[in-house]
């Protein structure tokens, strides 16, 4: 056998190999997102004032029904905290229209450009706090978009021993368009089964920016938003400071929807790049072994070089079979069991593809870009705003 010969059977092997641990996957993921869709969602005992801080950032798609909806909460005391950087920010404009349509709600708008740190998000927070009035605060990005009942189950989850923090996994909404349905699929059928797996095997617990609640002593024992205030994963890092303080990460039983507004390819691939880089720095081990979590696109490149190499057609054509159907019947148990828009079928592949090579990306550079800047993250985390040259 030539050493060309031999390279190509070793990688077809390898690929088949990971193909059929990677459909294995797809089984217990299904039944790592039954257990956890399973939790019944609790019922606080008590329903203490809560503030919402929402950080704002531009006028996205579909902000003022996302906005609206934590504003329409069936909870007895809430106060809404909105943020921007500027005075004439889009989304300063949309919350004073939504403040002349909802009169009685509490609607605070803080518009300040005083910068800490380099995460502008957690700056814009940092500012934001000065307007919150109550002592249990919530935490969560802008594209979030949550029923009457949210907040029950946010608080019952805090109340529980020994909680410090409680977050949510969440379910991508996409808007119209084929990038914005990939974007959407990405979180639906690869984010959320990972995660789910992960809390299953006893991994430690992510914090997510789709919900961030925690009370003030428990932010300031940690150092406040200050502590996190240069980090590219800013959630993580919460989540790990309320950790090391002997507090825990609940994950609620609850899912809002996140709207994915992905116009164009290299939007997505940004996004998805910058997503992909946090978590490589927050757990590269992990994050390079999710590669099993892909085992449609190894199945066919285990196909097509095994066919070269001489593996036997049977075994290439029934691991191909086998990836499809549990990468299909993954998908199909998220879209029936928690309301998932579902994907096209001609798009899986593609979907599954991309994610391998955003996955292969993430480890070879250090620069992302976010909200039209760019910045470099170090090893630690830690941002710094790229400029000319470096």
């Amino acid at each position: 056998m030539s050493g060309y010969s031999l390279f190509a059977t070793v990688l077809a092997e390898l690929f088949v190999a990971i193909a059929v641990m990677g459909s294995a996957y797809q089984l217990l993921a299904a039944f790592a997102v039954r257990r956890l869709v399973s939790r019944p969602r609790p019922i606080p005992r008590e329903r203490p004032p809560v503030t919402l801080l929402k950080p704002l950032c531009g006028d996205e798609w579909e902000l003022t029904r996302n906005l609206k909806s934590f504003c329409a909460l069936d909870y007895p005391v809430t106060q809404l905290v909105c943020g921007v950087r500027q005075e004439d920010d889009p989304a300063a404009a949309i919350v004073r229209t939504l403040r002349q349509q909802l009169p009685d709600a509490d609607i605070a708008l803080v518009a300040a450009d005083v910068q800490h740190g380099t995460n502008n998000k957690v700056s814009n927070v940092i500012n934001m706090m000065s307007a919150a009035k109550h002592d249990l605060l919530v935490l969560s990005d802008s594209d979030m978009l949550v029923d009457p009942h949210y907040l029950d189950a946010v608080v019952a989850a805090m109340e529980q021993p020994g909680v410090g923090l409680a977050t949510c996994l969440y379910l991508g909404a996409p808007a119209p368009g084929v990038w914005s349905a990939i974007g959407a699929a990405g979180i639906n059928f690869w984010f959320l089964p990972s995660a789910s797996v992960s809390k299953l095997l006893g991994g430690k617990t992510g914090c997510y920016g789709a919900t961030i609640a925690m009370n003030r002593k428990t932010l300031a024992a940690i150092g406040g938003f200050e502590a996190v205030k240069n980090q590219l994963a800013d959630d993580y890092a919460l989540g790990d400071l309320v950790q090391r303080s002997g507090r825990q990460v609940a994950v609620v039983p609850y899912f809002p929807a996140t709207v994915i507004d992905e116009p164009t390819f290299g939007a997505l691939y940004r996004h998805e790049l910058r997503w992909a880089r946090t978590i490589r720095n927050t757990a590269p081990w992990g994050f390079a072994g999710s590669i099993i979590t892909h085992p449609l696109p190894f199945a066919v490149l285990g196909l097509a070089l095994g066919s070269v190499a001489g593996l036997p057609w049977p075994m290439l054509l029934s691991v191909l079979a086998s990836a499809w159907l549990c990468r299909l019947g993954l998908l199909t148990f998220v879209s029936r069991r928690l309301g998932a828009p579902k994907l096209h079928w001609w798009l899986l592949l593609p979907r599954d593809a991309l994610s391998v090579a955003i996955l292969v990306a993430a480890f070879f550079g250090r620069s992302v870009s976010w909200r039209s800047s760019a910045f470099r993250v170090d090893k630690v985390g830690a941002l710094s705003r790229k400029t000319n040259g470096n």
